[in-house]
């Protein structure tokens, strides 16, 4: 029976019982069946587990020490203390802004009492650990709130970098309106006024089972999660959920919370896939803090991408093509122009680019693993049949379109007998790439079903690793700074399904983590994050708005040269197996597009953008030597347009051309037709003066090629 249909037979008599309602009406309504039930065995585990703890302090009556942050020493009762305790008595303010602790370096509730000898640290919403406790806890509040409003069946709610989200389920036919959201936040709003404590316990697997029979997403993720003997619950108020934590101490701690935006998503499971809807939202300790990031969300508004793609006539979508772009004149000049930087990188650095099919056999995906992992995420094609002229032709495979070039430049690599000598071999690639991304995910370019990455692979011998793991990191650091990007770095580390030798992994780790520090930027670790076939380096870079983007990636790959039995020969002669790294700089050249477009706020710099420069005659006797300055600057492989309206004024003109960006405007009256020169101006509104035209094409021409950021300033 497929998850629905348990839904159905479940839960749709609570459903109906559970009709949209304002706030007041749900306080006063009564909860459903199943919610009722759910709380009652939650608050008969909890009892249970109170008695529990002061059974636990009675017995093992003991001191134990803690030692707090600065190395001081403390004694607390064993069972009893807990981490808020003490930060009450380290200071009340910290006790007040404390979202939760780390407890020798793991995540721990303020309210949970201390067990043993202990290193105690504190997170406040200031750090990415405390935001990442403090976003969690508030997807919780969505949580409870789609619960009472909509009689929701909820699937999963995570933190993220900027905010929360909540994927729940409510029936084949039912989606959550745009209008819905004011409701849903007042509810949330409601939640945390009451300021209602998290609850955390353990309970037995089949505790679990009984606590979520009426949601069959979460009895798939207690089959394919809950591998030990018990897992967490938390409850909070009316709501129970399945969790590691930790939490805050109670929902009062959230002073503004903010639903964002609601769409469509897919759970995946071994039946056919649901679609779920999701709502993503963000909170703050205070509501002035709130209300700050408002503010900076509307500048954020002006200048998202795909408002500045419209107005700049860059790029469009139509609903003939979901999840593809249509990049206009303009946009694909913007486009080229990054492909370009990065294939002059690319040259000076020693890569080959190549090209490679687009549509495969399965059975590639197959040897390569993709297809057991990944053949949801793809789009298959099933050819025609036998011809009719020709009955006996044999059935053709089932073909995919790639989704990544990496299968591919392994058959690459494979295709002759290779040697030492011809390693590191780097082959780059900008193929295009197609991924069956839900609809409800897709969201200008940021997320799309056809698009190009800066894709490359290095296969080199082990010995070679630690040096192209540098060489990796300095074409990061390279690229990024030409355009204007800070970044940090996180090491990920073997996860628990890890693939390959515990050694190798070892090894790989170690290489990743010297040429970390040798590098000499800020780096985290992440335990556990690494892909199935090897560690990573992920890349997450920050925008002229202080917002995170993951763009660029650096991993390892043991699988696939075993997958595909790579092998060279060795300066011994023996044939040996070469390490795979998978490294992309700007990811998906489209989303990057996106990243800058938002960037620049629209402003590009001279040598990306569509608006490098506009000549403007003062009048009609000029527009013969405007139209020959124009035809000069593209003969030179500039971007030059020709303003001739003699509708408007001059003024009008020009301050036209600055609010439409152009990085210069050429103007040419009587004198510079009669000395062949151009009187330039920026789209700031400095006035550079008279220039000869030939000069000033060349200079245009000089910082162009030098990529700078600010060439108004300098020309």
């Amino acid at each position: 029976m497929g998850l629905y249909q348990r839904w159905r037979r479940l839960r749709l008599a609570g459903l109906r019982a559970c009709a949209l309602h304002t706030g007041r009406e749900a306080a006063g309504s009564t909860p459903p069946r199943w919610l009722v039930e759910r709380l009652g065995l939650f608050e008969e585990l909890w009892a249970a587990h109170v008695r529990r703890l002061e059974s636990l302090a009675q017995k093992e009556h003991r001191t134990i020490q803690i030692t707090l942050p600065g190395g001081q020493k403390v004694e607390a009762a064993a069972w009893n203390t807990t981490p808020y305790q003490l930060a009450k008595q380290i200071s009340s303010t910290l006790a007040d802004t404390a979202v939760a602790a780390q407890v020798n370096g793991e995540p721990y509730d303020l309210e949970r009492p201390l067990e043993t000898d202990s290193d105690l640290r504190f997170l406040t919403f200031d750090s990415t650990e405390g935001k990442a406790v403090f976003w969690h806890s508030s997807t919780r509040v969505l949580g409870a709130a789609a619960e009472q409003l909509l009689g929701a069946v909820l699937c999963r709610g995570p933190s993220t970098e900027c905010g929360f989200y909540h994927d729940f389920f409510l029936g084949k036919e039912r989606t959550l309106r745009g209008s819905e959201l004011p409701v849903l936040e007042r509810i949330c709003q409601e939640l945390t006024t009451a300021a209602q404590p998290f609850r955390r316990l353990e309970a037995s697997q089949d505790q679990l089972r009984q606590l979520f029979k009426d949601n069959p997403f979460k009895l798939r993720l207690i089959k394919e999660k809950v591998t030990g003997p018990t897992a967490t619950v938390y409850g909070c108020g009316m709501l129970v959920d399945l969790c590691r934590g930790p939490h805050l101490r109670h929902t009062g701690q959230i002073g503004g919370l903010k639903l964002l935006t609601n769409s469509s998503s897919v759970w995946r499971s071994p039946g056919a896939p649901e679609t779920v809807q999701r709502v993503a939202g963000i909170s703050f300790p205070t509501a002035e803090e709130l209300k700050t990031w408002e503010e900076w969300r509307e500048e954020a508004e002006l200048r998202d991408h795909r408002r500045i793609g419209k107005e700049q006539e860059l790029f469009f979508f139509h609903e003939l093509s979901p999840g593809s772009c249509f990049f206009l004149p303009r946009g694909t000049r913007v486009y080229n122009a990054l492909v370009t930087f990065i294939r002059a990188e690319y040259t000076r650095r020693g890569f080959s680019e190549v090209k490679t099919p687009t549509l495969f056999s399965t059975k590639l995906w197959e040897v390569s693993g993709h297809w057991e992992h990944y053949q949801e995420d793809m789009f298959a094609l099933h050819p025609p049949g036998p011809r009719r002229d020709n009955p006996i032709s044999h059935p053709t495979d089932t073909l995919a379109l790639k989704p990544m070039n990496c299968p591919a430049h392994c058959l690459m690599f494979a295709h002759r007998p290779r040697s030492w000598r011809e390693l590191p071999l780097r082959l780059a690639d900008f193929g295009v790439l197609h991924r069956a991304e839900a609809s409800g995910s897709l969201g200008g370019l940021t997320r799309l079903r056809c698009f190009q990455q800066d894709d490359a692979h290095i296969f080199c011998a082990p010995d070679q690793l630690e040096a192209e793991i540098r060489g990796c990191l300095d074409f990061l650091r390279s690229v990024y700074a030409v355009l204007g990007f800070s970044f940090r770095l996180a090491l990920s580390t073997r996860p628990s399904g890890f693939l390959g030798e515990p050694c190798l992994w070892d090894q790989a780790e170690q290489v990743l983590q010297r040429a970390l520090e040798e590098f000499g930027e800020p780096w985290d670790l992440c335990p556990g994050d690494g892909a199935f076939y090897g560690p990573k380096i992920d890349v997450h870079l920050r925008d002229a708005l202080g917002r995170p983007h993951q763009c660029g990636t650096i991993q390892l790959d043991f699988q696939l040269p075993l997958r595909f039995d790579l092998q060279y020969k060795g300066q011994a002669g023996a044939l040996e197996r070469p390490v795979l790294i998978h490294r992309a700089v700007l990811g998906s050249v489209e989303r990057m597009l996106g990243v800058l477009a938002e960037s620049c706020g629209g402003k590009w710099p001279l040598w990306l953008s569509p608006f490098q420069v506009v000549v403007i005659p003062v009048g009609p006797e000029q527009e013969a030597y405007a139209r020959e300055a124009q035809q000069g600057l593209r003969a030179a492989g500039l971007v030059g347009d020709l303003d001739t309206d003699c509708t408007l004024t001059l003024s009008r003109r020009v301050r036209r051309a600055q609010l439409a960006n152009y990085n210069f405007q050429f103007v040419v009256g009587q004198r510079e037709q009669s000395k062949k020169t151009v009187n330039i101006r920026t789209r700031d509104n400095r006035r550079l003066g008279e220039r000869d035209l030939m000069e000033a094409v060349r200079r245009l021409l000089e910082l162009q090629s030098s990529r700078v950021p600010d060439a108004e300033e300098i020309f």
